[in-house]
């Protein structure tokens, strides 16, 4: 396999890794790009645009990043609040005072970013279509009683948070959370990144679909919880299935309307360079770029909010405010990381103490959740470059 792009002096490992996830790991076609102190140091990309096509993959080419959107998401929230413009700490009802039914009173806003708000779930699942009108999505999670009290426990928002971060968001500014993001972030920092595709730019975006585990990964050793994740996903009554299926059927990733829509937990799209572009641009100054966090505002995102057993991921997670942080069940570069993967390959993380961003984007999905072995193989390079 052809690697095309460019590493600095002393990130060589990094292109060894990639190499290797289409070698040995069964990458078909991806990106990845690293910065350092707000420079460009890894920038690669090898195989073919669409999963199953033959064009090749360009610098240029962006696929869906799943839930790597999360952590963009997070961002407009934080920066509504260093601009004073949102309260954390206030309750969701005094900006949308529909929420405040059905024993969701007291959810303050940090509990939607950390993941304690108690609606992973809606006892009404919504169609695609459904799920792409923004205000039907309000309105359904407006009206879902939580399955625990919010604040005093956590689990993942699969799906929910799409609604609940971008109605927030609307509610505060009047803008959507897509059109904010590419006014805001994306248009400042230069990213190729968008929550909403614009058809303009349909033409660079590949295919993607789930692919088996490469032959080299399908054996080893596993973490398990006490009750699988295999097991919770096969039980339609879980929280892990419900909050994976708040939108059933499955949305086809490759349908433009799907693509088109705004839903900041699931439909990012992206290229390797526009989502470590966007960290680094959260941690310090950026090479052609503006700086979008203050060191305060890293410190908000990166203070772990959650721990512990994720009542939806069946595993034990680490948030900050709209961010995993690192651990075992989704490592990053080091103690002090934060970010967010897509379920199945994408990643995109900052490590302030390092001056490190990163992002991986990959057209072939695995069933993996929050730890790729490719991305993770990437991130162990980085790590060794850094040693």
């Amino acid at each position: 396999m052809g690697v095309n792009g460019v590493v600095a002096e002393g990130f060589e490992p990094v292109r060894e890794a990639f190499a290797a996830n289409f070698e040995v790991r069964g990458d078909l076609g991806a990106a990845v790009t690293v910065y350092r102190d707000g420079h460009r140091v890894v920038d690669l990309w090898a195989g073919t645009k669409g999963v199953d096509g033959t064009a090749p993959w360009q610098r240029d080419t962006a696929q869906i990043v799943r839930s790597a959107t999360k952590g963009v998401a997070a961002a407009v929230l934080l920066l509504l609040a260093q601009r004073g413009e949102l309260d954390l700490d206030a309750p969701v009802g005094e900006y949308w005072p529909e929420y405040k039914t059905a024993g969701k009173e007291h959810t303050l806003v940090w509990h939607l970013l950390a993941h304690r708000a108690g609606v992973p779930v809606l006892d009404r699942p919504l169609t695609p279509a459904q799920a792409a009108d923004p205000a039907q999505g309000a309105a359904a999670v407006a009206a879902q009683a939580p399955v625990w009290e919010p604040g005093t426990d956590h689990g993942y928002h699969a799906q929910t948070y799409s609604w609940l971060t971008g109605e927030l968001v609307r509610r505060v500014t009047g803008r959507s959370i897509g059109e904010w993001i590419a006014e805001e972030i994306a248009g400042p920092v230069g990213a190729d990144l968008w929550v909403g595709l614009p058809s303009g730019e349909a033409g660079r975006v590949g295919r993607v679909a789930q692919v088996e585990a490469a032959p080299a990964e399908a054996h080893g050793p596993r973490l398990r919880p006490k009750r699988s994740v295999s097991e919770a996903y096969a039980n339609p009554d879980s929280l892990t299935r419900r909050a994976f299926g708040a939108i059933t059927p499955m949305p086809d990733e490759n349908d433009p309307a799907y693509r088109a829509a705004v839903l900041p937990a699931s439909n990012g799209i992206a290229t390797a360079d526009g989502l470590a572009r966007v960290y680094a641009s959260l941690i310090g100054e950026l090479d052609g770029g503006a700086r979008l966090f203050t060191p305060e505002t890293v410190e908000l995102a990166r203070t772990e909010r959650s721990a512990g057993p994720d009542r939806v991921l069946v595993v034990g997670t680490r948030f900050g405010l709209g961010y995993m942080l690192h651990g075992s069940a989704s490592p990053l570069l080091s103690e002090g990381s934060f970010g967010h993967p897509g379920r199945g390959g994408a990643l995109g993380f900052a490590d302030p103490d390092s001056g490190i961003a990163f992002g991986y984007v990959t057209n072939s999905f695995r069933k993996s959740v929050t730890a790729d072995p490719r991305a993770q193989a990437l991130v162990r390079a980085v790590r060794t470059a850094l040693s």
